[in-house]
């Protein structure tokens, strides 16, 4: 009788922590959403302030840049590729994108042109992981490559 008072208790407890930690509710990201998250970022990247970009990634989000062989895993270090980055300043089009989605994170992937104040342009392959942070998608991961040649 005591071993399955036990039992029971562990069950009990162990429901009501998973109930308490788990997500109130789960949100998905759609095709036009991760649209209206990229145009976010870019218009971003057009107010030529790295500060402002950067503010679109979590604090310990990764950064895989195009033109860069760096990663950036920290603030300071997104902050200073954007500061060069933007020096150009890059207009973002989407090409091609695939969305993935699950509770509370998502990631899309595909394909994206820059064009830069004199007239060049970079064709690149991206990806971006979102996750939903205080009611906010926010870049946890990004990489960008450009295209081969």
């Amino acid at each position: 009788m005591l071993k399955t008072f036990a039992v029971i208790t562990f069950l009990t407890a162990s429901t009501y922590v998973s109930a308490n930690n788990a997500p109130a509710q789960c949100a998905a990201l759609d095709q036009q959403q991760a649209k209206i998250l990229f145009d976010r970022w870019n218009n971003a990247l057009q107010t030529g302030d790295s500060g402002k970009v950067a503010a679109n990634y979590t604090p310990d989000a990764v950064l895989l840049p195009t033109l860069s062989n760096q990663p950036r895993t920290d603030l300071a270090g997104k902050v200073d590729y954007f500061n060069h980055f933007l020096k150009n300043k890059p207009v973002g089009t989407l090409d091609s994108s695939t969305v993935i989605t699950s509770c509370n994170s998502a990631i899309d992937t595909g394909l994206y042109t820059f064009r830069f104040s004199d007239n060049s342009e970079v064709q690149a392959r991206y990806t971006f992981t979102y996750a939903l942070v205080n009611n906010q998608w926010l870049i946890t991961s990004h990489h960008s490559s450009a295209m081969p040649e």
